[in-house]
């Protein structure tokens, strides 16, 4: 990534209004990412592989998934621009990953080395903060995907989504979004319709 890249990116002004990351440290860490396109339905990662990378998703839109015995996808998150996306627990244990990870618009994508992580906390006391306070929302996020599968009906599971997405309504299929719901593309027409008359 060029100098002229890096400074117009949202990956630059994400870590730099965010974590407080400087020019300099950048600089150092540059050997840690590289900016990649992504064609329409690539796969990033596929179940099996071991995850090397954290992604930042620049522009486009990524989708992070499980197969199940008939081939049925299970889409566990959404990665639009600005989001992060990685299987942590693969790259952490480095052990084969049980899921995939794919674009499903052509995207742009920081490819991030765990060192970035490591080598930027040494160099940035405001980076560390940063990646502890990001690592806690990880978790508390993961408890209320957990929670919503396992206690909201397929209603509030919706408007969950909604609001935590609310940029992918128009930009992914029905049958998408029924998948990381855990309901059928027929319930989730039901539960648009009722919502729409709630409306009125």
């Amino acid at each position: 990534m060029t100098e002229e890249q890096l400074k117009g990116s949202n990956f630059y002004s994400y870590y730099s209004e965010k974590a407080g990351l400087t020019d300099a440290d950048f600089q150092a860490l540059q050997p840690y990412y590289e900016l990649k396109e992504l064609s329409h339905n690539q796969y990033v990662m596929r179940s099996g592989e071991v995850c090397r990378s954290v992604l930042f998703v620049e522009e486009g839109l990524l989708q992070f998934l499980s197969l199940d015995e008939k081939g049925g996808e299970h889409i566990l998150q959404f990665a639009p621009e600005n989001w992060l996306i990685s299987d942590r627990s693969s790259m952490y244990f480095d052990e084969p990953s049980l899921y995939f990870i794919k674009a499903i618009e052509p995207s742009k994508v920081v490819f991030i080395h765990p060192n970035f992580f490591t080598e930027a906390g040494k160099l940035n006391f405001d980076f560390s903060m940063f990646t502890e306070r990001s690592l806690q929302r990880s978790i508390y996020y993961l408890q209320k995907r957990i929670n919503s599968l396992l206690a909201m009906t397929a209603k509030e599971r919706y408007l969950e989504f909604m609001e935590l997405y609310p940029s992918l309504l128009l930009r992914v299929p029905q049958w998408m979004i029924a998948s990381y719901l855990g309901i059928t593309p027929e319930s989730l027409s039901r539960v648009r319709r009722e919502i729409a008359k709630d409306s009125f």
